[in-house]
């Protein structure tokens, strides 16, 4: 999550104080407190960013980063707060965060479309041809129904933690993809205003895996209940799904037997398979890595650190693409070109909570028992 702070850099290349009287109007708004015992000005930042380092004053950095703000939106400067080098640092950023206003006809004409492609590719999967027999297209409604209130409680569970946490958000996003075999390529949100602190960071994120997974996982028990286990085909042709922990569970508890085995398998109904999608990209999301979901939890857990965990993991998924499955290299190379870093909160001195570490070490475990080291595997025809 990136945000810029409103004022338009100048033509210089260097970052350059040229008003001294702002400088010292900053510094009097932190007397009370930081003291400071260093001021410098970071030649490669935005024009006009000043950096005061010293020894916060009062025990809680979340009301001095509150009491900062409301200080200096009078001379148009937002204030970051960090830890450095065993002190206190805080950022004068010039201007301010002024979210913009979003369309939210964009929402509804995409989430449309979306609709749509997948009722579409959902009625193609049954083996319908909506094209020769419009009629026939409703049976693509169950798999679009399941995927997309899936879908939709994930994104809308980001959308409403965010907005409890007064962050500006946009309404979710729906991506149509008709080309796809599932008819989307997922949907997004986008945060209009920076979270201020580890702990907002922690529940924005935590919070869209959470309510996905609360819808999923009753649709797919329930589709699991409605579809039959069948001898798979003799001579091959067909592709088979991965098993997570989760998911291996879930069939052994409907149909009581490990599936698939003894040329025995689960033969999804469309609820089922759009349930197993669904918590498939729950376990996407949840990588610990950049800006995804997980990347979120980890960074808020760990701090600075969640780079070194990123990196690790993009050479997981490499390894995991020569061994097992070939996507995880397209994943790996997608996630490093855009970013294994995290952008820290306004306020990165306050600790995630003490219930929200144990949270996010069950969301851990959630991410082991959702993963699914082999997606998609192709059996070829004999």
């Amino acid at each position: 999550m990136g945000f810029g702070f409103g004022r338009k850099a100048t033509d210089q290349s260097e970052n350059v104080i040229l008003d001294g009287e702002i400088v010292g109007r900053l510094r009097a708004g932190l007397a009370d407190l930081l003291e400071v015992t260093d001021l410098s000005v970071p030649r490669q930042a935005q024009q006009g960013t000043v950096v005061f380092t010293g020894r916060l004053l009062v025990d809680d950095p979340d009301t001095a980063y509150d009491l900062l703000a409301e200080r200096w939106v009078h001379y148009e400067y937002t204030p970051q707060l960090r830890n450095y080098k065993g002190q206190h640092q805080v950022i004068a950023n010039p201007g301010l965060v002024k979210p913009r206003p979003a369309n939210v006809w964009v929402n509804v004409v995409l989430f449309v479309v979306t609709v749509m492609s997948v009722v579409f590719i959902g009625a193609l999967n049954q083996g319908a041809d909506p094209l020769s027999n419009p009629a026939s297209i409703i049976a693509g409604v169950p798999f679009a129904f399941t995927l997309l209130i899936i879908l939709g409680a994930h994104e809308f569970g980001h959308y409403f933690a965010a907005r409890h946490h007064k962050v500006a958000v946009t309404l979710p996003y729906f991506i149509p993809m008709p080309l796809s075999f599932v008819g989307t390529f997922g949907a997004f949100i986008q945060l209009r205003s920076p979270v201020h602190n580890r702990n907002q960071l922690f529940d924005v994120g935590v919070a869209g895996p959470l309510a996905g997974l609360v819808v999923a996982i009753p649709l797919l028990l329930y589709g699991l209940a409605i579809s039959p286990v069948e001898p798979l085909p003799v001579e091959g042709g067909y592709i088979l799904e991965g098993n997570s922990l989760l998911y291996l569970g879930a069939k052994y508890l409907i149909h009581s037997q490990i599936l698939p085995s003894d040329g025995l398998d689960v033969m999804l109904d469309p609820i089922a398979f759009a349930a197993w999608f669904g918590v498939l990209v729950t376990a996407f999301n949840l990588l610990p890595v950049g800006q995804l979901d997980g990347g979120h939890v980890m960074f808020a857990l760990i701090g600075e650190k969640a780079r070194t965990v990123a990196l690790l993991f993009v050479a997981i998924l490499v390894v995991m693409g020569i061994a097992l499955w070939p996507g995880w290299i397209t994943w790996a190379i997608l996630i490093f070109l855009l970013g294994l870093g995290h952008p820290p909160p306004m306020n990165d001195i306050t600790p995630l909570s003490g219930n929200r570490k144990a949270l996010a070490l069950l969301v851990i475990a959630i991410f082991l028992l959702v993963f699914v080291p082999v997606p998609l595997r192709v059996i070829p025809a004999l």
